[in-house]
């Protein structure tokens, strides 16, 4: 998704979104920017480790890094307060992170084993949440000269089995279409091979 002169990059999981959109905000720039990547994936494991390091070594010293899901505003502030002779870019990736460690801050949630009402409640609190800071995103990008931002597109495969896959792909749907009505531009992204759709 692409804000103010901004774009949207959506595809399948390791279909290229990141990479293009790195080198889509690197040619935004003319060299004349800082280049903030906003991070909002938690590393919990060796294997987000490994994949970490590997998005940082493609990267190179091009990037200012700022790691959160969240509190965007306080987070990115210093990088617009009161400085109006450096223009700042960003690139966000991605917001299914993002979407993911705002569920998963509710720990005590057995998603298999609750009754309807429960459900109901849950559900409501993480739309909230996860609405609560997507417009708190947008918001914050309009602070910026060119905002990039990355998501999963989930929809397009099987219907998951269990109650937690299915509510994940329905609220990352929402909100994938909230940025992309936002966005100058939005490309999908197959194989490596970006398309342009809005």
């Amino acid at each position: 998704f692409l804000l103010n002169r901004s774009s949207d990059l959506t595809g399948g999981a390791k279909s290229g979104k990141s990479k293009f959109a790195e080198e889509m905000l690197l040619k935004l720039n003319n060299g004349k920017q800082e280049n903030i990547y906003l991070a909002t994936s938690i590393v919990f494991d060796e294997e987000m480790k490994e994949k970490v390091r590997l998005h940082k070594e493609r990267r190179e010293n091009n990037w200012i890094t700022v790691e959160t899901y969240k509190n965007f505003e306080i987070s990115l502030n210093h990088f617009f307060k009161n400085n109006n002779e450096t223009q700042h870019n960003m690139l966000v990736d991605c917001l299914t992170n993002m979407v993911t460690n705002i569920i998963f801050e509710e720990r005590d949630i057995d998603w298999d084993n609750f009754d309807k009402n429960l459900y109901v409640q849950i559900v409501e609190k993480l739309n909230k949440n996860v609405e609560n800071s997507i417009n708190e995103l947008l918001k914050v990008s309009q602070n910026f000269e060119n905002v990039i931002i990355v998501s999963n597109e989930l929809g397009m495969g099987l219907v998951p089995s269990y109650p937690l896959g299915r509510y994940f792909r329905e609220i990352a749907g929402k909100m994938n279409q909230i940025v992309a009505e936002k966005a100058d531009k939005v490309y999908f992204v197959v194989s490596g091979i970006p398309m342009k759709i809005k």
